[in-house]
């Protein structure tokens, strides 16, 4: 024994060494091996059921999660195939049963859930009869899932039968902090959209800021496409029908239709189920980051796990009229549709929280607006008063001048962060333009004339105002137009002339928003009948007449048509911290 023990280590190539060392040389082989074959079994391909071989009455198997984060099979049966449901697209229609779906039916949060025949994937849960009796739903092959382009959209995706429509089943979204009357008051916004909006139900924490482990999700398991996340949060649901590599593909139906898009979603867990007469549902909650959705197809959804998506912070700071601050920190999805929709849910869900819904309040806003570095800010400076719906004023307001430098889609304006500062007072601020009165009604050129202007106001005594306006001195013959109103109805007149002209530059339209006027002021609009044009955003009162001959063959410039005739002068009315609502107007008369 001792001269074998001491020839085998003379040699350490020997059938004796080399049975000493067995567990070492099968520890590296099988590490190589698991180092040469894929890391999970999603970065195989996957493995198809062709629609062409789908036929009435075979049987397969769903996969969807009906409690927590586990994934629980469901029956399959093929009822049949409906064809030419949009261009070179097909349904399939199968019944399906197990688990609580005698008694929910088809719910939301289950679109996308995969199904397969004979362990091979055939497509994903899609499409639905609202009110059905049994649950009856459509599937959308697999095929078409992987193949339909970005832009084209189904025309055709409402099937009847008799009385019933199968319907794409609608995504539920999930308000988290939001009031009650907020998501009553968009609701319908959100419906247009093919988007239903619920009451969510928080877990009762946050979202880590860290990335979840990508290879923890599965075909199966519930996501949550994450428009707003923070201190107020909202997320669409739906489940992931299957993953290749680092592509993931959910839905089985589109969400937005808006093409290319980079959004940010999570794994979320099933807290229960809400059987419903109309459409049952899963309530859920997101539990930790996957990836980003990038594309939205007319199909399905697709993105990629591990990656970040851009994100917009919004950070809100709202003082009651009791004097107590809270602070709201969110990040909003960067999307050209919802970013303006979610700006102004979050704004108008943080005042209906802090103040009374009714009677009279003001609100002064503060705040900025961010895009692309190197371009000036966007600029919030206003205030807002009233006895009903002002809260509503001020977040369209931000919302408004948001959406419209969004919607320009210049690249420059890729919005980056949003700021902003909201004051309350229960004290009503409003002052209506009651009369005005000219001091005569006939000039001559030159001559001056004086606007009495009388403001009501139902927390203190009339207002009045004296404006002195002299008649240029080549003012021709004929009636000039003393118009005062209130910021809102100047703006709408601006705003008017400039969706004719949209501004050539971000700088344009950045500075055409912070140049809107001040509610804080009245407003003297002095006009006369002749015709006027806008040219490049800006206003040309009574060109020669060869000019005028060329402008008048584009009628997208002509302010007549809108109404408006030359405008000579404006001048602005400051009140002091009173908000100004209300137009009046007089005319007077020149003469030669």
């Amino acid at each position: 024994m001792p001269g074998n023990r001491k020839r085998c280590g003379q040699n350490r190539l020997t059938a004796c060494s080399l049975a000493g060392n067995v567990p070492v040389i099968f520890g590296f082989l099988a590490t190589l091996i698991l180092l040469l074959l894929p890391q999970n079994g999603a970065a195989q391909k996957l493995d198809i059921f062709p629609l062409s071989e789908v036929r009435a009455g075979q049987r397969g198997i769903g996969k969807t999660v009906f409690s927590g984060g586990r994934i629980e099979e469901f029956q399959v049966e093929i009822l049949g195939i409906l064809r030419d449901s949009g261009p070179k697209q097909s349904i399939i229609l199968a019944r399906l049963s197990g688990g609580p779906l005698g008694e929910t039916g088809v719910m939301q949060g289950m679109s996308g859930s995969p199904v397969y025949i004979n362990g091979r994937l055939v497509g994903a849960v899609a499409l639905a009869f609202p009110f059905s009796k049994e649950p009856i739903a459509g599937i959308r092959p697999i095929e078409e899932i992987f193949t339909a382009p970005l832009s084209a959209r189904a025309d055709a995706r409402i099937f009847s039968a008799g009385s019933s429509r199968l319907v794409d089943i609608a995504t539920p979204v999930a308000f988290h902090g939001f009031s009650t009357s907020a998501l009553e008051r968009f609701e319908p916004e959100l419906k247009k959209l093919g988007l239903d909006p619920r009451q969510g139900v928080s877990s009762g924490a946050s979202l880590p800021p860290r990335m979840g482990d990508p290879s923890q999700l599965h075909p199966g398991d519930m996501i949550s496409v994450q428009l707003l996340s923070g201190d107020l949060s909202a997320g669409a649901d739906g489940t992931v029908t299957a993953i290749e590599g680092k592509r993931v593909y959910a839905f089985g139906h589109q969400f937005l239709d808006s093409g290319e898009t980079d959004l940010p979603f999570a794994r979320a867990e099933v807290i229960a189920l809400l059987p419903n007469l109309n459409t049952s549902f899963k309530i859920s909650s997101p539990s930790e980051w996957m990836g980003a959705i990038t594309q939205d197809r007319n199909t399905a959804i697709a993105g990629e796990l591990g990656r970040r998506a851009a994100t917009i912070p919004l950070n809100i700071r709202m003082q009651t009229s009791a004097g107590r601050v809270s602070t709201y920190h969110m990040q909003m999805a960067s999307s050209a549709v919802l970013t303006p929709l979610l700006l102004q849910m979050a704004i108008f869900s943080t005042i209906d929280a802090s103040e009374r819904a009714l009677g009279p309040a003001s609100y002064d806003l503060r705040g900025t607006a961010a895009f692309q570095r190197g371009l000036p800010l966007l600029r919030f400076d206003n205030s807002y008063a009233g006895d009903l719906g002002v809260p509503a004023l001020v977040s369209s307001a931000v919302a408004s001048s948001v959406g419209y430098a969004l919607s320009l889609n210049l690249p420059a304006l890729r919005l980056q962060e949003v700021n902003l500062d909201i004051r309350a007072s229960e004290k009503r601020r409003l002052l209506t333009i009651t009369r005005v009165t000219p001091s005569k009604r006939e000039v001559l050129p030159g001559d001056s004339v004086e606007l009495y202007i009388v403001l009501s106001s139902t927390d203190g005594p009339e207002e009045r105002k004296t404006v002195k306006y002299q008649v240029p001195v080549g003012a021709p013959a004929g009636p000039l137009q003393f118009s005062v109103t209130d910021a809102t109805s100047a703006n709408l007149a601006e705003y008017a002339r400039f969706l004719g002209t949209p501004p050539r530059s971000p700088e344009q339209a950045i500075a055409f928003l912070n140049g809107l006027r001040d509610n804080g002021k009245a407003y003297m609009r002095i006009l006369r009948a002749d015709p006027s044009f806008t040219v490049g955003g800006e206003t040309l009162p009574d060109p020669p007449p060869s000019l005028g001959l060329i402008l008048a063959r584009d009628p997208s410039s002509w302010n007549t048509l809108l109404g408006q005739g030359s405008k000579m002068e404006e001048i602005a009315i400051d009140l002091g911290d009173g908000v100004v609502s209300g137009s009046q107007s007089v005319q007077i008369q020149v003469k030669r």
